[in-house]
């Protein structure tokens, strides 16, 4: 898993460097597909207007914490992770400003949020086994399950495909809502009505 990963790190960090602060630097080809996926993460936060504290694994340059802003959210911390050391260079020169933005070079989180955010980072998988993959989503979803005190969102390509490229993961929603529901809460949903070949889960923990 970790040769997957030092893969994974090498291919956003060249393609930063090819794209800049940009959507597809992060593999999103547009920038509305982006805000799209925020918007449908974000379901899970009960009220925006009430402080809460994120956990973003994957974070890339920041373009969540950039969203939160534009969006009007009231964001009292934000722990930004990711693999790449110049996707973390670059979120501190865009969003590192900010007395609420922390940023780590971890692939698995170390802090506890109200909400933790994962976008993009199950989707390539280079030559690794599906079965394998699948595993550890399992094993980063347990984790944000821990650090997560009022629930957490992420997104997967989906299995409703005519068409699948070898080097990606295309998850079964099904699967994964299940997965869902039996070990971390009664409170799921699954989204896969918006115009993208993809589906998000939002699981709200048990008050």
């Amino acid at each position: 898993m970790n040769e997957i990963l030092n893969k994974v790190e090498k291919l956003y960090t060249d393609s930063l460097k090819e794209h800049g602060v940009s959507s597809k630097a992060v593999g999103w080809t547009t920038g509305d597909g982006q805000i799209l996926r925020f918007d449908k993460l974000v379901e899970v936060i009960e009220d925006k207007n009430q402080d809460f504290s994120v956990n973003d694994l994957g974070c890339g340059y920041g373009a969540m914490f950039e969203y939160f802003g534009k969006n009007d959210f009231n964001i009292s911390k934000y722990n930004g992770y990711d693999i790449s050391e110049d996707m973390l260079k670059t979120a501190k020169e865009q969003i590192g400003k900010s007395q609420k933005v922390e940023l780590f070079k971890n692939p698995k989180l170390q802090t506890k949020a109200d909400y933790s955010f994962v976008s993009g980072i199950f989707n390539v998988r280079f030559e690794g086994d599906d079965k394998s993959w699948t595993k550890f989503i399992e094993d980063t979803l347990k984790d944000l399950n821990v650090n997560s005190t009022k629930g957490f969102a992420f997104n997967v390509l989906t299995s409703y495909v005519d068409y699948k490229e070898p080097h990606l993961y295309y998850a079964d929603p099904m699967y994964f809502f299940d997965f869902c529901k039996r070990n971390f809460s009664k409170k799921v949903s699954l989204l896969h009505d918006y115009n993208l070949w993809e589906w998000t889960i939002i699981v709200k923990k048990d008050s």
